[in-house]
């Protein structure tokens, strides 16, 4: 991926790794567009960085996604790359006494799957049209073996992951690159809101972007971040038994 002259989207920019995503291209001389929910934070960020532009989307509302993907690429035509990034991550227990959270599982699986999935199809007619598109899906380390606190998220992530798989290789004759994003735990406020939560603890936004960014300029087609590797790595029954048993105690 060339680091600069972009025309860059990003779904879940209003913090963690699409804040840092975003400002960090929007310095390299990227022109960078963020969505959310948020529209204080979107525009916080954007008051920050001149020049960075924003969309209130909500990646649960298909209708929503249809609008806005028609407004960014009429306001601009030079759109060449789509992050993926949108996510939740909420703790789910399966013990006896513990009802499903029937809202917060719809919500999970619609931000985390349908989302990416629905914001790809909206946006694909206009990269098809461009030289040097991008289509950036960012799955989670959690992919190949889960943290079990957060079953379903890791189960959306395991299934972005071969969603992935097969839109590369569907796409492959259509000159856009389709590449995934494998983080590790990031510290980010990913399912709380308003302060870091405890329970991303990993390396810090500023190391992930710099990982990053050093793997798209390489042309990387999925980019393993940090201690995300030792999952990945992990494709034999045994070995994904030996790491989730070490993760989950």
């Amino acid at each position: 991926m060339k680091m600069e002259g972009n025309t860059i989207f990003i779904t879940g920019g209003t913090s963690g790794i699409g804040r840092g995503l975003a400002e960090a291209l929007h310095q390299r001389g990227n022109q960078v567009i963020i969505s959310g929910r948020r529209e204080d934070r979107l525009q916080e960020i954007c008051s920050l960085h001149l020049g960075m532009s924003y969309y209130r989307l909500d990646v649960t509302d298909p209708q929503a996604i249809q609008a806005v993907a028609r407004q960014v690429t009429e306001d601009f035509p030079a759109l060449n790359v789509v992050f993926n990034n949108s996510g939740v991550r909420m703790p789910i227990s399966f013990a006896p006494g513990c009802p499903l959270d029937e809202p917060g599982l719809e919500s999970e699986i619609n931000t985390n799957l349908f989302g990416p999935i629905r914001v790809a199809s909206a946006f694909l007619p206009h990269l098809f049209t461009k030289t040097d598109a991008m289509l950036i899906n960012v799955s989670s380390a959690f992919a190949f073996v889960p943290r079990a606190r957060f079953p379903v998220y890791c189960a959306t992530k395991a299934a972005v992951h071969v969603w992935t798989l097969s839109l590369r290789h569907q796409l492959r004759d259509s000159g856009v690159h389709v590449v995934e994003l494998i983080p590790p735990g990031v510290t980010t406020e990913l399912g709380e809101p308003g302060k870091t939560n405890p329970a991303s603890k990993g390396i810090s936004v500023e190391e992930f972007v710099a990982q990053t960014f050093k793997d798209l300029e390489a042309g990387v087609e999925e980019i393993v971040v940090g201690d995300a590797v030792r999952q990945v790595a992990a494709t034999s029954p045994e070995a994904v038994k030996k790491v989730f048993s070490a993760m989950n105690g």
